[in-house]
């Protein structure tokens, strides 16, 4: 039996200010969108060219507030082919919130308060 890792979810509050993050962070874009015919969510599936694996992005309608990431002790990582130009551009950003000089990466947070490691390649 064999299984492939096809999507994470992160379950946003603000889709357009997340898909507008992630467009710009790490290039991805939306490729698919599932709208529930009550309104009460939205899923889109963003990618690039570089791997088939998607990050499933959630709005709930009727969620208030942010969401309980506990102690934000989990992440996706992420491989920067130009980590000089992906660190320059996420210091623009001002989105850069942990880096591990000694292991050579950092970490990126988006609107939500999820975690991304940049990597090195």
């Amino acid at each position: 039996m064999k299984f492939k890792m096809i999507h994470e979810n992160y379950n946003v509050c603000d889709l357009e200010r997340s898909l507008a993050f992630y467009g710009q962070a790490l290039g991805l874009t939306e490729r698919r969108r599932i709208n529930a015919p009550d309104g009460s969510f939205v899923i889109v599936f963003i990618g690039n060219a570089e791997a088939d694996f998607e990050m499933e992005l959630t709005w709930l309608r009727d969620h208030k507030g942010p969401y309980n990431l506990g102690e934000s002790e989990f992440h996706l990582a992420f491989r920067a082919d130009d980590f000089s130009a992906a660190h320059e551009l996420h210091q623009k950003m001002k989105c850069i919130c942990y880096e591990n000089p000694d292991m050579g990466i950092y970490f990126i947070q988006d609107p939500d308060g999820y975690w991304l490691e940049i990597v090195p390649a």
